[in-house]
């Protein structure tokens, strides 16, 4: 079950809002998907699509993320390995269907986005009220894109969702890269920028295990459920990366952190901080746990 225990303590005392499940799966699904962008970083596409006469299946929810990655979501009211199972038969419809799939986002985003969908990391994200330990186990192995997010209800109006396992198709393991992967202090000894951005890459990943990455042409974006992180490609004298963050939160300083709400920049993200040394990363270190920590 989930750990999260929530207290009503407004008159002096605490007074625990014991946790629910979905009265019906009809309504999670109804609550997601008006609120899919702010709750899982997905662009709503459809409900309920048919998979047409052969498959003869409904995929619950279509979206797509936005880093242009498609995404089939799947909810089960209560605990259900099948929800895995069926996201994933789906999912292998989706990739058999891409000219189907980039039709939709045509239709309904616009013909430059749907040029531009990220068919290398499709995702599957289940929302369940909980998975067994097998579950958990399972998506480790399969060579998927997968996000299990349990929810639960508190009350009559709190939804909590909180992400309980990721896999990244064709990552690998977080040992195994700490192997592949140089030590940051001899990278910035031989370039220093490239050096700069391993040792980024090195604290973003290890915020968390929910954490993974995707590339696009332009930038890396780090995730939990949402972006919190976009490194971008296109500088070679520093390293500039756009957290999400209210620029309104952050005490900006000329030359290393700005607003770019209202500037065109590539990736997710409201500030951007720009990196130039290693003590700039010391200096950034609280920004970037905390855009981790609200993604």
């Amino acid at each position: 079950m989930l750990g999260l225990r929530l207290f009503d303590v407004a008159g002096g005392s605490a007074v625990e809002i014991a946790a629910r499940p979905a009265d019906v799966e009809r309504h999670l699904q109804d609550v997601v998907e008006a609120n899919m962008e702010a709750m899982l970083g997905v662009r709503f596409l459809a409900s309920e699509y048919s998979t047409g006469p052969v498959h003869r299946g409904r995929i619950d929810s279509l979206g797509l993320d936005e880093n242009g990655s498609p995404v089939v979501v799947e909810y089960k009211r209560g605990r259900d390995a099948g929800v895995i199972t069926q996201g994933l038969f789906y999912l292998a419809w989706l990739t058999d269907h891409r000219a189907e799939f980039q039709q939709l986002v045509r239709e309904r985003l616009g013909a430059e986005i749907a040029s531009q969908v990220l068919w290398s990391s499709p995702r599957l994200i289940c929302v369940a009220e909980d998975y067994t330990r097998y579950d958990l186990h399972a998506v480790r192995e399969i060579r998927r894109t997968i996000d299990l997010v349990r929810y639960s209800y508190f009350g009559t109006g709190l939804l909590a969702l909180e992400s309980v396992a990721k896999a990244t198709a064709g990552a690998p393991q977080r040992s195994e890269q700490r192997r592949r992967r140089p030590s940051a202090s001899v990278g910035m000894r031989e370039d220093p920028i490239a050096g700069l951005r391993s040792a980024l890459d090195e604290l973003l990943q290890g915020l968390g295990d929910d954490v993974s990455s995707v590339d696009r042409k332009q930038y890396r974006a780090y995730r939990r459920l949402r972006n919190f992180a976009c490194v971008s490609h296109a500088h070679q004298q520093e390293v500039v990366v756009t957290l999400r963050l209210d620029p309104k939160d952050v005490d900006l300083v000329v030359g290393f952190t700005r607003d770019v709400s209202q500037i065109g920049h590539h990736g997710t993200g409201d500030v951007e901080v720009r990196l130039r040394t290693a003590g700039d990363l010391g200096r950034a270190e609280p920004l970037l746990r905390m855009s981790y920590e609200g993604a």
